[in-house]
């Protein structure tokens, strides 16, 4: 089987999970994967399986500025051609781009260093997670000749600035590309030619066995609803806050954890001392794999009124759990969940919308949900099968290295 490497802006993290999962799939199908990051050598972590993997993975500004400077001359001296090539490339993509043009000179001393690496164990391909900073880098470290590259979208984040990150320049020279979801694939060919559009492959994010294959757990009769996910403006918990007020004047019981950290966090505690709901809503902060699974068992149901997402996995982990989700009529979300079958779906944005299906959810009978749990349960594990996801993959980077080969 190929020998590939993997380049990620920071890893392993925390929301990672899934890079990690599909990298290791990889592994058990033959694949030889060479973890590279540009940053997350000190990152603080806890799951012992991010430890193992921050212990494989090489960072690239671990080398610090003086090899970097070095690996660049180097370069620039050994191959003055493709040094140049690059070069006037990360020039063109930096002009006009999000980020300042210094930066985009910063991701070629980042590509050189990359380059020299990999050539010196033979890896003639790289793919990377994010259609962002680090497809950049790898796009600058297959202008030096001798390598390929393709990646992975997720969205939104890619689709929010499509021509500020040339995603379309990107995806013209990559050798494939992955999208998580149907949506996410449309969006692609919005900003590629008719021409590139084959290039583009469904690969989605996949679930283990820890999940797929945990034993159900009945919907418990308490009705506490959990949110997972990182605190931030897009994910909607302000909104979800709100709706639990109006829950609460109108007696419905149940209370709300928030699970998950971030740079929102401090207003929405302000919100939820300002709304008297400190009785009723927690926020956990950052929780590992095992807690995000004792907390979906736990829970009657699953809430995201996110208002941007790719397909969050927290959604395929709870519908693996046998718990029904209630999230917006957004991107992937319909992908996998189905209103009034898997969970609930409604529009974005409206605490009217998220307040008349909490009302439902959380008046519905037990036997119901766990008939919903039921149906979630079998189409995840159809649709987000980590192994049979990667072999997809694995089937890609083999058809580039039989390229190369030919």
């Amino acid at each position: 089987m190929s020998a590939v490497a993997y380049l990620v802006n920071q890893y392993p993290k925390v929301s990672h999970s899934f890079i990690r999962r599909e990298i290791l799939a990889l592994e058990r199908l033959g694949v030889s994967v060479t973890r590279f990051a540009v940053r997350g050598e000190d990152a603080v972590l806890v799951d012992p399986e991010d430890l193992a993997e921050q212990g494989r993975t090489r960072f690239i500004l671990a080398r610090g500025p003086f090899r970097l400077l070095g690996d660049l001359l180097g370069t620039a001296v050994r191959r003055p051609a493709a040094f140049w090539r690059a070069l006037s490339l990360a020039l063109k993509v930096g002009t006009g781009a999000d980020r300042p043009l210094w930066v985009h000179l910063i991701y070629l001393a980042e590509a050189c260093a990359l380059h020299g690496q990999m050539l010196a164990e033979g890896l003639t391909h790289v793919h990377a997670h994010f259609g962002t900073n680090s497809t950049a880098v790898a796009m600058l470290t297959a202008e030096l000749g001798g390598i390929s590259y393709s990646f992975t979208v997720h969205g939104p984040e890619e689709f929010d600035k499509p021509q500020a990150i040339r995603l379309g320049e990107k995806i013209s020279r990559a050798a494939f590309v992955v999208a998580i979801t149907s949506f996410c694939r449309s969006q692609l060919y919005r900003w590629s030619p008719v021409g590139d559009w084959p290039k583009v492959q469904v690969v989605r994010c996949g679930l283990d066995a820890a999940f797929l294959k945990a034993p159900p757990v009945p919907t418990p009769a308490v009705p506490q609803i959990v949110c997972i996910g990182r605190l931030c403006e897009q994910k909607g918990q302000l909104l979800l806050v709100q709706a639990m007020k109006r829950l609460v004047d109108e007696g419905c019981p149940g209370d709300l954890v928030l699970a998950g950290d971030g740079e929102l966090r401090p207003q929405l505690e302000a919100e939820i001392a300002r709304l008297g709901l400190g009785a009723r809503v927690s926020i956990t902060g950052w929780v590992s794999s095992d807690q995000v699974k004792g907390l979906l068992q736990a829970s009657r149901l699953m809430v995201l009124p996110s208002f941007a997402e790719g397909l969050p996995v927290v959604v395929m982990e709870a519908m693996a759990l046998g718990r029904a989700v209630l999230t917006t009529r957004i991107a992937g979300h319909a992908e996998l969940v189905e209103d009034g079958v898997t969970g609930w779906l409604i529009d974005a944005g409206s605490v009217d919308a998220l307040v008349d299906a909490l009302l439902v959810a959380q008046t519905a009978p037990t036997e119901r949900l766990d008939q919903m749990g039921q149906v979630a349960r079998t189409r995840v594990a159809a649709r987000h099968d980590i192994d049979r996801e990667a072999s997809v993959l694995a089937a890609c980077f083999e058809a580039v290295a039989a390229k190369e080969r030919g």
